[in-house]
């Protein structure tokens, strides 16, 4: 059965980075990339902890492991880890009002997937997180992840806009809670 929840100890952040890791690109076949799709940040234990220390983490266990885990990562972060530096700069052009959170990773333990955890993930986020706090979900994705940019679509994303930085294409989306 899947629970969901915020990330609340230490261990949960140390799974999440287990996890991460193996859905790094480096770690997945050309495959793999295409059908399943990838992660792009890799993320630091101390990193990971400050973010969640600010606005926790949304997880999914099924028998207290993390099988699914969504990133929450607030604007205080935009200068922290460098590949998402220009993102944070596209959204200062576009999104100016908006109290927004950023989902900075979703991922999904492969046995786990096509059980409607992402969804799930998404849908906790927004009543956990977003309802008092945030009205817009933003993040953004790489264009090549084609699995990812539908998935997004099925549940409501919408394109914010396109950008390309230093031969990689990235497409912003957002989502009203």
């Amino acid at each position: 059965m899947i629970t969901y929840s915020r990330a609340s100890t230490l261990e949960e952040l140390e799974q999440i980075l287990t996890l991460q890791k193996n859905n790094l690109p480096e770690n997945l076949s050309h495959k793999e990339k295409i059908e399943q799709g990838f992660v792009t940040v890799k993320h630091s234990l101390e990193i990971l902890k400050r973010m969640n220390d600010e606005c926790a983490h949304t997880i999914a266990k099924n028998n207290n492991k993390v099988v699914g885990y969504a990133l929450s990562m607030t604007k205080n972060f935009a200068s922290e880890i460098e590949v998402l530096k220009p993102m944070f700069i596209e959204l200062s052009k576009s999104i100016t009002e908006e109290k927004y959170i950023v989902m900075g990773q979703i991922c999904i333990a492969k046995e786990f997937r096509r059980k409607g955890i992402f969804k799930g993930l998404y849908e906790y986020m927004k009543t956990a997180i977003c309802l008092d706090h945030f009205n817009l979900i933003i993040t953004e994705i790489d264009t090549h992840n084609k699995r990812s940019l539908k998935a997004h679509e099925s549940i409501g994303f919408i394109k914010l806009h396109d950008y390309s930085i230093e031969d990689k294409d990235w497409r912003i989306v957002t989502l009203k809670p």
